[in-house]
């Protein structure tokens, strides 16, 4: 297979600099996802964007990471998860939801837990939820406008997940305390 660089700031391609430049001012350092995205400045750029939009719904920072560490589960993604459990805990996540997060269980709130499930049927059905399931998580005391979020969500981890599995970014020392792997979740 391919094998696949972090570019620095210097190496990546003139339209990935400045979106790197953008990154290592807001955090300091260049997520080894993301410098691996900079081979293909659309790949960088759509998948920031998409991050800053995603954080301007509606839902709280712990209902975005329920969404997207649901979707990083399903998809086996190490890298993503180990990342988004330090967002999270950075995000003052409960360690509980964390917790169910990371292995795929109930968590405990029946609000948060039918956002998970519903986050879940999206991802396993690629969108064919039913509507008594759309209807379950309205019930829940989401809206219309939460299920398109959850597909939005559920979008950005394709990008993420599906680049990680083909470009298998080692993960960055930042997130290593968080390291994640498949056979944690239940079965």
């Amino acid at each position: 297979m391919a094998k696949y660089s972090q570019h620095t700031i210097e190496s990546a391609p003139d339209g990935s600099k400045p979106i790197l430049q953008a990154i290592n001012g807001k955090l300091g350092f260049v997520p080894n996802l993301m410098a691996t995205m900079a081979e293909a400045p659309v790949m960088v750029e759509s998948y920031m964007t998409m991050m800053g939009i995603f954080d301007t719904t509606d839902l709280t920072p712990t209902e975005r990471e329920i969404i997207l560490m649901t979707n990083n589960r399903l998809n086996g993604c190490t890298y993503c998860m180990a990342a988004h459990t330090t967002v999270a805990k950075m995000a003052g996540v409960d360690d509980g939801v964390i917790a169910a997060l990371r292995s795929g269980t109930p968590i405990d709130d029946p609000k948060l837990e039918a956002l998970r499930s519903f986050a879940e049927i999206i991802n396993e059905t690629r969108g064919w939820a039913s509507e008594e399931q759309v209807d379950a998580l309205i019930a829940a005391g989401y809206t219309k406008q939460t299920v398109l979020e959850v597909i939005a969500g559920t979008a950005l981890k394709v990008l993420s997940n599906y680049t990680t599995h083909i470009v298998q970014p080692p993960v960055d020392a930042a997130f290593q305390p968080a390291a994640w792997a498949p056979d944690m979740a239940a079965e």
